[in-house]
């Protein structure tokens, strides 16, 4: 028998019992039904119109004439792609951001996203791979630049300032390597790489959405799991340990599951700026809760990137305008937002 104790927050089922934040998971539930509709109204925007009703109807298999096709052969991939990476970029900027306990530590900023992209420009330019091959390559890039990054930032241990430096020395150095991967490549490859680099759902398919998917299967368990200890891990080292949590091993466990979720949402739809980043942040000044907020900024990076390709469709009247675009713009002021606020509180 289950039971609800909503005034205490705990989810009671036989022997367990589950503790959770009430206004979290009001939070959440708001953030689904919000990128829900943000998710309904890109899939009837295009040439083709489509009101909210009628893509329900179609979805439940009983549209227009000749809906079925555009609405779940063409926009539905593009449009669960965007829920899918968005809630993985979500989720790994906020494992990233508890562990270096700190803002500007999300994958995209300490290299781990720019070595899952360079590992896919390898496969795209080099080898001229598909889908599943350049998961491979962003799998096998994200993994190679969070083994270096953790061992040059290995000293009794990883603490957060240090893993932050050496993943924007590593970005950097990542950053030189696609340029070179550009001058190297012929014109039609290269145009393809740019366009993916910026981060785009443009013509994205069914196979797009099982590589998203697959990152979400494999590494969110892990991550739930690990969440408490995350929790724990950012009161310190020595007060994790005294409270039965391996620090390192746990560490290494989060940063192995949130590279993976970060190079295969990268896999899926490239490089989109600044989610990962944003997410965690706006989650928790949502939520009001402490610790690391996985769940709420999971959902508020597939609200942001549902959001985002709803925008690029409405203003341009076409999907060409790679989403990337808007998150790039959006994220840039929100930066320079944060950046402004650690000033002012004397922290930077």
């Amino acid at each position: 028998m289950v039971r609800i104790d909503l005034r205490h927050g705990l989810l009671c089922t036989g022997r367990w019992s589950l503790r959770y934040d009430t206004r979290a998971l009001v939070v959440c539930v708001a953030l689904v039904v919000l990128a829900a509709c943000a998710t309904v109204l890109a899939i009837g925007t295009g040439t083709y119109e489509l009101s909210p009703p009628e893509v329900l109807r179609t979805l439940a298999g009983n549209g227009p004439p000749g809906a079925e096709f555009i609405v779940v052969g063409l926009r539905l991939p593009r449009a669960l792609v965007a829920v899918l990476v968005g809630f993985g970029m979500g989720m790994a900027g906020a494992v990233f951001q508890s562990l270096t306990r700190n803002p500007l530590g999300s994958p995209d900023i300490i290299g781990f996203g720019n070595g899952a992209s360079a590992g896919a420009l390898v496969a795209i330019i080099l080898f001229d791979a598909g889908a599943s091959q350049t998961a491979i390559g962003a799998v096998c890039g994200g993994f190679a630049t969070a083994v270096a990054v953790y061992l040059l930032a290995w000293k009794r241990g990883v603490h957060g300032y240090r893993l932050v430096l050496v993943g924007i020395g590593a970005s950097a150095v990542l950053g030189s390597v696609t340029s070179f991967l550009y001058v190297r490549a012929d014109i039609g490859k290269a145009a393809q790489a740019a366009s993916w680099m910026i981060g785009s759902l443009n013509a994205r398919d069914w196979g797009d959405v099982r590589i998203a998917a697959l990152g979400l299967v494999l590494f969110v368990p892990v991550l739930l799991v690990y969440a408490r200890r995350l929790t724990m891990l950012e009161m310190g080292d020595d007060t994790a340990a005294a409270l039965g949590v391996p620090p390192e091993r746990s560490r290494l466990v989060l940063l192995c599951a949130g590279t993976g979720l970060t190079a295969l949402a990268v896999a899926a739809a490239g490089p989109i700026p600044f989610v990962a980043m944003a997410a965690p942040q706006l989650a928790r000044r949502v939520t009001r809760a402490a610790g690391p907020n996985v769940l709420p900024a999971a959902w508020t990076g597939a609200l942001l990137v549902s959001a985002a390709d709803l925008a690029t469709q409405r203003v341009t009247g076409s999907a060409l305008l790679p989403v990337g675009v808007v998150t790039g713009v959006a994220g840039g002021a929100y930066l320079a937002w944060l950046l402004r606020g650690e000033r002012r509180a004397d922290r930077i």
